[in-house]
């Protein structure tokens, strides 16, 4: 029998692309699966912090195991900004992911170190237990947008030892080399062992 697994998102990108690299080793519901309309608080100020307090409160109120994650885009020159704060950077109701990029291009205006990095924490919270993984892509902010598939900041972020932003290189490519990807990799070898 398949186990079944709570990932605490709504958001309809990142729930595609976890089921996608899942497969069918998990049953993997929503939140909107399980009637859960909350807008769970994102307090933390670590992206592990933000990724256990989403983890947290569906144990806590509907007594399932689940995972949630939190990523962070961190560049170097502006001292791991955005980070924590990526979804809501560019300021404003929600996230707004055009106004994002554009504040961070702006903000990297004139800067020759482009070194940045995609991370993902995701905390799972199984059998009453808590168990944390991590995901990390090296890479660096383009000058420019380029590409239209992914989400986020993926038109501006170009991962290592690659010639194309992660918007260019399309889902399949993108999903396989992800920081998302590599921390679900981790969570699958944990759920297989």
């Amino acid at each position: 029998m398949k186990r079944k697994l709570v990932f605490a998102t709504n958001n309809a990108h990142k729930l595609e692309e976890i089921s996608s690299i899942l497969g069918d080793k998990v049953e993997l519901l929503s939140l909107k699966d399980i009637c859960c309309t909350t807008d769970i608080p994102e307090t933390a100020d670590t992206l592990e912090g933000n990724a256990m307090l989403k983890a947290e409160y569906i144990h806590e109120h509907y007594g399932l195991d689940c995972f949630a994650d939190d990523t962070g885009l961190e560049v170097e020159a502006l001292n791991g900004a955005p980070g924590v704060y990526s979804a809501r950077y560019g300021g404003g109701e929600g996230h707004n992911s055009e106004a994002n990029m554009q504040k961070l291009l702006q903000n990297m205006q004139g800067v020759n170190n482009r070194k940045a990095q995609f991370r993902t924490a995701i905390c799972l919270i199984m059998d009453g237990k808590k168990h944390l993984f991590e995901g990390i892509v090296k890479g660096e902010i383009t000058k420019e947008k380029r590409g239209n598939s992914g989400f986020g900041y993926d038109p501006i972020f170009m991962p290592e030892g690659y010639n194309k932003t992660f918007a260019e290189m399309g889902n399949e490519t993108k999903n396989k080399i992800s920081h998302r990807a590599l921390a679900v990799e981790k969570l699958c070898r944990f759920l297989k062992a």
